[in-house]
């Protein structure tokens, strides 16, 4: 890959969908993480407009390494930053749905955590004319590593296509912080969680299977692509009718 080309190519792309859309900037949200770390950069190069919202929401790791990572990207490349706390939010959503919740896996309690962030983003975003950026890299898209309706919805997503030793590939050259590229990747959903470990393959895996398809998890990634189709689609209509309107 050439990193400087696909950087500069990226960056265009953002300018691009910000003037077709006639927004005056971005936003998203900022956890920490590689992935938020990678657009914040690249959005910033395109527009001095962006906006980082870090949204802490019950686990405990929200409020303190993931805060300190994403207050060191906000503050090494100037980026303005909102923090909202979304606990006691969901404590009181989680109050009044419990009785009608079967699944006790409690899953559907971690996906509150995305789908409360996606609302505070666009509740900012339609008030500020702002585009909410995605952060989801093409390894979790394949895996459909992402909640439908939280962090799955956005305006653009400029990091869609790149795995991710591509994403700390281009994370290196932009100078992002060395705690952000070292740091395991995680959701920061509950306590103890990492990517790798909930998916149950190794990024290195995913990636095997993107470029060869093949690999020794190929069955594993295989059926969670087919199983998350429906993410990466628009939603089931009977009949999608197209206007020819110019």
């Amino acid at each position: 890959m050439n990193v400087k080309e696909e950087v500069e190519k990226r960056v265009e792309f953002i300018k691009q969908v910000i003037k077709e859309s006639r927004a005056d900037g971005i936003i998203l949200g900022n956890s920490g993480g590689k992935d938020c770390a990678l657009v914040t950069i690249l959005s910033k190069m395109a527009t001095d407009n962006v906006v980082n919202v870090i949204m802490p929401c019950e686990s405990k790791r929200n409020y303190t390494v993931d805060r300190d990572d994403a207050l060191k990207l906000s503050k090494k490349f100037g980026i303005e930053t909102y923090e909202i706390d979304l606990t006691d939010t969901k404590l009181m959503l989680k109050d009044a749905v419990k009785d009608y919740c079967g699944d006790k896996s409690n899953m559907h309690f971690n996906n509150m955590n995305p789908r409360l962030r996606m609302i505070t983003l666009y509740t900012i975003a339609q008030s500020k004319n702002l585009l909410v950026a995605g952060t989801g890299n093409l390894s979790e898209m394949t895996m459909g590593y992402f909640t439908k309706w939280g962090d799955g919805a956005y305006d653009f997503d400029p990091i869609s296509d790149l795995t991710v030793s591509e994403v700390y590939e281009m994370l290196r050259y932009l100078d992002a912080p060395t705690e952000i590229i070292e740091k395991e990747p995680s959701a920061g959903l509950y306590e103890g969680q990492t990517d790798e470990k909930e998916m149950g393959v190794t990024y290195a895996s995913i990636e095997e299977f993107i470029k060869t398809g093949k690999g020794p998890d190929s069955d594993k990634i295989k059926s969670a692509y087919l199983k998350t189709a429906h993410k990466r689609s628009l939603p089931k209509v009977y009949r999608r009718i197209e206007l020819d309107v110019e």
